[in-house]
Parts: structure tokens; sequence; C-alpha cells
């Protein structure tokens, strides 16, 4: 979530700014329809639709593809601000996009925290699982606005998308039961 992290914290400032900024240029008003309305529904679309398909097939088959779908729709930000398309069917679809993304993959993010945190204390592991969770968001957004700076919106957007290669990386290395999260049908009816 490194990359997802940064874009969180700029993806409304990039709305917002003035075009001489870099930025879209866009009101208040239309970023809160845009976010507080289409995002939320998008988002809660993306996180059902990934639990009920990690509980129909499991983990293991649905990781990747969730990864991919947290980490992709990124870089319709990096084309948004390298056209510096203004367009609002584009960017209404780019933050729909991103937030249904980011819904279902983080269904697989927090599956896999309730897999780590299997044991006799189940509660406290999770508690600290989403603890480092919530730091690895934290500490790279914390970074973002001088990315942004540094960068601009067109290269900070193209870090964003850099910026998710570790996990691809690091997917190969974590081990959990392909099946884990999957419903168990009972013949008890």
């Amino acid at each position: 979530r490194l990359g997802e992290s940064q874009l969180v914290k700029m993806a409304a400032p990039f709305l917002l700014d003035e075009t001489s900024a870099g930025g879209l240029g866009y009101s208040t008003e239309a970023v809160g329809t845009i976010y507080g309305t289409l995002g939320i529904i998008f988002l809660s679309v993306g996180g059902i639709l990934g639990g009920i398909l990690i509980s129909r097939d499991g983990l293991g088959k649905w990781m990747l593809p969730m990864l991919l779908a947290l980490n992709l729709p990124n870089a319709l930000y990096a084309l948004l601000a390298w056209t510096e398309a203004n367009n609002l069917w584009a960017v209404g679809g780019t933050v729909m996009i991103e937030q249904f993304g980011y819904g279902f993959g983080f269904a697989a993010f927090l599956v896999y925290l309730i897999y780590l945190a299997k044991g006799p204390y189940k509660t406290a592991h999770y508690a600290l699982a989403t603890g480092f969770m919530a730091l690895g968001m934290m500490v790279p957004g914390m970074i973002s606005g001088f990315m942004q700076e540094w960068l601009g919106y067109p290269g900070f957007f193209l870090w964003v998308v850099a910026a998710a290669l570790p996990a691809l990386i690091l997917l190969r290395f974590i081990r959990y039961p392909a099946n884990f999260g999957k419903k168990e049908v009972s013949e008890d009816v």
C-alpha cells in the first residue's frame, strides 16, 4: 500500500489545485460530490465484491488480482496529470475506478491480516497488525506532500505507480493457505 498511502493524501489537492499549479482546478463542491458520493459508493461495492469472491474461492485465487486492482488504477491519476485532462467524465471515472479497486484490493489485505492474527490471542494480534497497517499508511502519507512539491503532480503520480512494485515483489514470498477465507458449506441443513 506504499503508493496508495501517498495517493490518498494527494488526490483531493490534485483535483482542487489550480491548473497553474498542475492541478485540475475543480471546486470543493465538485470534489466532495465526486469523492463523497461516487467514491464512497464504488469503494463500498469493491469491498463487498472482494469479500464475496474471497468467501467463494479463497484468498489464493484473488490475492494477485486484488493487489493489482488496488494499485493499477493509480496510473489513471498519472495519465490525468500528464495530459492535464479536465474532463468531468475522465476525472469521475478515474476516482470511481480507483475507489472500487481500493475497496476490492483492501478486502484481500484485511483477510490476510485475519490469517496472521489466528491463534489464542487473535484479537490482540489483529489489533497489532492493524496498528502496523496504519503506521504503514501514515509514514508514506507524511512525505507525500513533499514528494508532490519536488516532483510535480505528473512525476508524483508516476512515483505512486512505481511504489506498487515492492508489493508485487513481496507477494511471491508471503505464505497463506490458498483456501483461507473460503466459506465452508455446512451439509447439516
